[in-house]
């Protein structure tokens, strides 16, 4: 868009199906710069990609002309493709449906990317939903517990 400025950076967070702890070390860096790449391709800008062995974390300049919604469909569905189409998993892959998004100021970014780096020294001592509830409380964003990211039962 011409004459388009914009600067919105985004962090969203999103867990494999069921939570579960399927995400191997082995092949992790691998789907992280996949994820980043998906973005990069869709015009928004990856700042920093990463997760543990249930849940991902991207942290980006979101490009105004791109919804949430949009990106997060693209991403999840081309990411999971890809884990499938390389037989990563013994079973088919799958992404929790759903995402939280928490947006950012400027003055955020070293924060928030070394908060995201840090992911698998930090849940040594947090679980993933502990920390998905403290964003949605610390951002003040209504939730029904009923639709947290559904465990395997």
């Amino acid at each position: 868009m011409a004459n388009t400025y914009h600067q919105v950076y985004v962090q969203f967070v999103f867990a494999v199906k069921y939570r579960e702890a399927i995400i191997e070390k082995s092949w992790r860096p691998t789907l992280l710069s996949v994820i980043g790449n998906l973005i990069n391709e869709t015009g928004c800008k990856t700042i920093i990609v990463n997760g543990i062995d249930d849940h991902v974390h991207c942290f980006l300049g979101l490009k105004p002309s791109i919804s949430s919604s949009d990106l997060m469909k693209t991403v999840k569905a081309k990411s999971s493709k890809y884990i499938n189409d390389h037989h990563l998993t013994k079973r088919r892959f799958e992404w929790q449906e759903g995402f939280g998004v928490f947006s950012y100021g400027h003055s955020q970014i070293d924060r928030v990317y070394k908060y995201i780096t840090n992911q698998e020294e930090h849940h040594k001592h947090q679980t993933f939903i502990e920390e998905y509830l403290d964003f949605l409380e610390k951002f003040e964003v209504p939730f029904d517990e009923l639709y947290i990211f559904q465990a395997l039962i």
